[in-house]
């Protein structure tokens, strides 16, 4: 199937650093037919080793991902918005095109493994909405149309 019959989908979170690249990476991982995803943040913190850890042992290999600024893809017209943080769906700038916009938000593991005690505890919660976000990437590219 060529690139541009692929439906263009940008996972959206506030620093492109965790749940954003997961989903680029399990979308890139399970619908390579008919999905050209990217992920970008409002801002960029960098690529979480967490996040990094979690795929991997998922078999999906992220390492080589940048945090991305959604500024850098203001020339590509997206068919699909996914907004995967409350603040990124707070913030959401307007997208050229007939971009949809569409909320699907997940918990945020850094901040719930702030208090852990050692990275075994740690990658829990990573683990957690790692296996969430397959499960919602698993759904495309029909869930998005029924919105």
């Amino acid at each position: 199937m060529a690139t541009d019959s692929k439906i263009k989908i940008l996972f959206l979170c506030t620093g492109n650093s965790c749940r954003s690249q997961m989903a680029e990476g399990w979308a890139r991982e399970l619908k390579p037919d008919v999905l050209q995803p990217y992920s970008a943040g409002i801002e960029t913190h960098g690529l979480n080793p967490f996040a990094v850890r979690a795929m991997k042992e998922a078999g999906v290999d992220i390492s080589a991902h940048q945090s991305t600024n959604v500024s850098d893809y203001s020339d590509i017209e997206f068919d699909y918005v996914v907004t995967v943080c409350g603040h990124a769906d707070e913030h959401c700038p307007v997208f050229s095109g007939n971009a949809v916009v569409i909320h699907k938000g997940f918990d945020d593991p850094p901040k719930l493994a702030a208090d852990a005690k050692t990275d075994d505890e740690k990658m829990v919660h990573y683990r957690r909405v790692r296996d969430e976000i397959r499960a919602y990437v698993e759904t495309l590219p029909a869930s998005l149309q029924s919105k």
